[in-house]
């Protein structure tokens, strides 16, 4: 078991989604993810993978200016520390210790730019329950992304 690092930021860019980043050695492995983690582990998410991103990357909360897509916000939507159990060309599971995000996920590829994020059925899941919307704001400033753009 390896002890890390993750973060989930919420960026309003070409489509509104969230960028899962766990920290594997001296990068973030990044996935997006279209509709945003769950806590529900029946529920199934698409995570595209996009590439390694630097740690600073992690920090970053605020509005990308000159952002062509969308409106460039990024907010830190949870972060945490992670242990990761599984580290596989296919597959990476990790336990999570964030304020929204608590307990074993899992990410499998399922195509060749085709993960799938679930979370694993554990004390911490939540059936039926979207910790999307119930906890919009960043955990850093409070902020929802439509506040940091106005």
């Amino acid at each position: 078991m390896t002890k890390s690092r993750f973060v989930v930021q919420l960026h309003d860019a070409t489509r509104l989604h969230y960028d899962l980043r766990i920290q594997v050695g001296g990068v973030l492995r990044s996935w997006a993810v279209p509709k945003g983690p769950s806590m529900d582990s029946s529920v199934r998410r698409l995570a595209v993978p996009v590439e390694d991103h630097e740690l600073s990357a992690g920090e970053f909360e605020g509005v990308h200016e000159g952002s062509v897509r969308g409106s460039g916000a990024v907010i830190i939507w949870d972060e945490g520390g992670a242990e990761i159990l599984r580290d596989e060309p296919d597959h990476m599971s990790a336990i999570l210790h964030g304020r929204k995000l608590e307990g074993g996920f899992a990410l499998t590829r399922t195509g060749a730019r085709r993960w799938v994020l679930v979370k694993v059925r554990d004390e911490f899941s939540r059936p039926g329950s979207d910790i999307t919307a119930e906890r919009p704001e960043s955990v850093r400033s409070g902020r929802t992304w439509e506040e940091l753009v106005r």
